[in-house]
């Protein structure tokens, strides 16, 4: 017989401000797992509609999904040679240039898995519960598996903002609402700042890429760059 825990994360949302209580709870969870008998260390997440995040290590639900704490909750930051096949396939899936998705992580975590921002937000791309349910993310702190959801909701929002690269940075930042409602970039200093970001350090990868920018990467991104081979890509026009 083995002692049994069940911990339950409430409210999180992009701009809550609840410090760093998340990262602090999942990392308790980590340890507690790491010095419990081989059978007991299992640990199951389920992730609410709300955003609640539900840890235990005797399910009793179906919809909860292993969380693999020994391989994926403490990787160290990753580098960008590292990473790289893991961006170029889930780039290609979603048709995206790779360096579109360097620039979000590195704004987003500095290629940091282990990152948790103060508003709850995991791993790589920052992703945040309700954004990986919707994405269909099983462990945010692996980086297969949060870039795949990362770059999957940046095609979503690409999407939804008809080719608008920094409408939809800014809905990545701020939630898809917020652009929804003033049908611009939102008034909101930090959102602002982020899409200079990223659009900065998409413009430097493209650069590193080889790619020759005949104008600069600002408000548009439909087309396809011919850059890497075998790859979906896009540019600014």
């Amino acid at each position: 017989m083995h002692n049994s825990f069940s911990l339950v994360i409430r409210g999180l949302r992009r701009h809550a401000v609840i410090g760093l209580t998340s990262a602090a709870v999942l990392a308790g969870v980590g340890s507690l797992a790491l010095s419990m008998p081989t059978a007991a260390a299992e640990i199951y997440q389920f992730i609410g509609p709300n955003g609640s995040i539900s840890l235990t290590n005797v399910p009793s639900d179906h919809r909860y999904r292993k969380v693999d704490v020994e391989s994926s909750r403490f990787h160290a930051t990753l580098s960008e040679q590292e990473l790289e096949p893991v961006i170029r396939r889930h780039s290609s899936r979603h048709q995206l240039h790779p360096a579109l998705v360097r620039a979000v992580i590195k704004a987003e975590s500095d290629f940091d898995p282990r990152a948790v921002s103060r508003a709850g937000a995991i791993g790589l791309m920052q992703l945040m519960p309700q954004t990986a349910l919707r994405m269909d993310v099983r462990d945010m702190y692996d980086p297969d598996d949060n870039v795949g959801g990362g770059t999957k909701y940046l095609r979503l929002l690409l999407d939804r903002f008809h080719g608008n690269l920094p409408l939809a940075l800014a809905a990545y930042n701020a939630g898809e609402n917020a652009v929804e409602r003033y049908q611009a970039l939102p008034p909101f200093d930090e959102t602002r700042q982020y899409v200079r970001k990223v659009l900065r350090y998409y413009r430097t990868f493209l650069v590193g890429d080889g790619v020759i920018l005949e104008r600069p990467v600002s408000r548009y991104a439909p087309a396809v760059i011919t850059a890497a081979p075998a790859t979906s890509e896009m540019s600014s026009r």
